[in-house]
């Protein structure tokens, strides 16, 4: 974690307006607001947009298939240091399709032993994207033996999603939600 205080502190349920109420809709029903959510909803409208954009990068609209999402979501969260990114996309690429290994894995790259081709060309283009926000000729091909354009278009979409979420939680402060631990890899960023 970038930061041991949130800068912007997430809203208690006793603070939520109408505005707020109303952006965070069905999680309110579900009785778990995640501290990210908490968070944006002191910008009510600003998160209603962002969920709504952030709904089609996790939809099964997104071309990707959910483990193939999440190793572009946890790809650039670690590149983007993002401790509390990186804790809630963990869990969710288990949930996924993604074993332990993989999702560790990650960590060291497209180079590391085990990856498919289009696994490798996912890593490649989320670290691509992360350095110089462009997917050279090379990769784009390796992506194209695997995927289609949407679904390239989609690599980018989620990549910049996930970058833009990792700013907001690295800057804001957005601290991990009760019982969740944080990877010893991301500790002192």
């Amino acid at each position: 974690m970038r930061l041991k205080t949130a800068r912007i502190a997430p809203l208690a349920d006793a603070e939520f307006g109408e505005e707020q109420k109303d952006a965070l809709g069905p999680m309110l029903e579900t009785g778990r607001v995640l501290n990210i959510f908490r968070t944006l909803a002191r910008a009510p409208k600003a998160l209603k947009a962002f969920l709504a954009w952030g709904n089609y990068v996790l939809s099964r609209r997104n071309g990707l298939s959910a483990r193939e999402r999440e190793i572009v979501i946890l790809r650039t969260g670690f590149l983007c240091r993002s401790g509390y990114e990186w804790t809630q996309h963990a869990e969710i690429g288990l949930r996924s399709g993604l074993t332990e290994a993989e999702v560790e894995r990650l960590k060291a790259g497209a180079d590391a032993p085990g990856w498919s081709a289009a696994d490798q060309a996912l890593i490649r283009a989320s670290d691509e994207l992360h350095q110089d926000q462009f997917i050279t000729d090379a990769t784009w091909a390796a992506l194209g033996e695997h995927f289609d354009d949407k679904q390239r278009m989609d690599v980018v979409f989620t990549a910049g999603q996930y970058t833009q979420v990792s700013m907001m939680l690295n800057t804001f402060g957005v601290q991990l939600d009760p019982g969740q631990t944080l990877d010893p890899d991301l500790k002192g960023f």
